[in-house]
């Protein structure tokens, strides 16, 4: 089991964002959440980043208690976090941002050099940058730095939350096309998103978050053509 969520609520002051949510992502598997904006699907990602702590119910992330592991430990159970908006360091090289996300992983490690060769196997427009400050490159660009950050501590798990915010079409279209890469290299992968047909495409299930709720799990397929898909994305 890589994810299991069980009952879990979690609340802004006293308003209520997540309830009752339960959710399971088997090794090797690629799973998405979808919903629309409030749904309660960033807030969803901060519970699997170990940055809200739920007033109720379990996480479990790498068959690891989410809790008692700590926000700064998560990444060492192999798991690849790629927050909604890059949150990259824009004043710093790509390189360096990079780096980041290989040190929070293996402090002292010596084959970042490695791995970063195999990134650019997987991201060549990101190898020809390494040098570039990432602040200076294209939302798309930015978009693959920040996928790599995530995966240059060669996780097993990658959590991803809204991938496709911002980019084009095209972009968008190359960008799922890397998702289906990694999973096929043995990379389990939770995407969180707003595009449903996309993130329909490349998943094998699927779940529906409304109002902090999940009102909907299936085969991708059944989700397509569900009533509560089409009521909540083309009504």
């Amino acid at each position: 089991m890589s994810i299991e969520l069980s009952g879990v609520s979690t609340t802004y002051g006293t308003v209520p964002m997540l309830r009752e949510v339960d959710l399971r992502v088997d090794e090797g598997e690629i799973v998405c959440v979808l919903g629309p904006n409030g749904a309660g699907k960033s807030t969803l990602f901060k519970v699997f980043a170990g940055l809200i702590a739920p007033v109720s119910g379990t996480v479990r992330i790498m068959n690891a208690d989410a809790a008692r592991t700590g926000t700064e430990r998560i990444p060492c159970l192999g798991v690849g976090f790629v927050p909604e908006g890059r949150r990259l360091f824009p004043g710093l090289t790509v390189a360096e941002n990079i780096r980041l996300g290989y040190d929070a992983v293996r402090p002292g490690g010596t084959d970042l050099a490695e791995r970063l060769e195999a990134i650019g196997r997987i991201f060549p427009r990101v190898s020809e940058r390494l040098h570039q400050v990432a602040g200076t490159l294209s939302g798309g660009e930015q978009s693959m730095v920040a996928l790599a950050r995530a995966l240059i501590g060669k996780p097993k798990l990658v959590v991803m939350d809204e991938p496709s915010l911002g980019l084009s079409p095209k972009l968008i279209r190359e960008y799922f096309d890397v998702l289906r890469m990694i999973h096929r290299d043995g990379t389990t992968v939770l995407v969180i998103e707003q595009n449903a047909e996309m993130a329909l495409r490349v998943a094998a299930r699927g779940y529906v978050l409304a109002r902090g709720r999940i009102v909907a799990a299936d085969a991708a397929g059944s989700l397509r053509s569900s009533s509560v898909v089409r009521n909540l994305y083309f009504a």
